[in-house]
């Protein structure tokens, strides 16, 4: 079975699943195609995908500090 290294645009940070039935990939991929030719859910995509990113962000910055914290410990 072949490795597949793309990542799904649904989903961000997950790797392709191959979920819908003839996809190879996200390039012709049901769902992509639907969500980004559908402007009010490519607007919702956008907002989720926002939030999540910035509470990556967060996570990352607590993170970094608390390393910090202990260094100087």
């Amino acid at each position: 079975m072949p490795k597949h290294s793309a990542l799904c645009p649904i989903r961000p940070g997950d790797p392709c699943s191959l979920c819908q039935p003839g996809a190879d990939g996200p390039q012709n991929c049901g769902l992509v195609y639907l969500v980004m030719d559908d402007p009010e859910l490519r607007e919702a995509w956008n907002h989720n995908r926002r939030d999540l990113m910035a509470r990556g962000r967060k996570t990352q910055d607590r993170t970094a500090q608390d390393h910090r914290s202990s260094d100087d410990s």
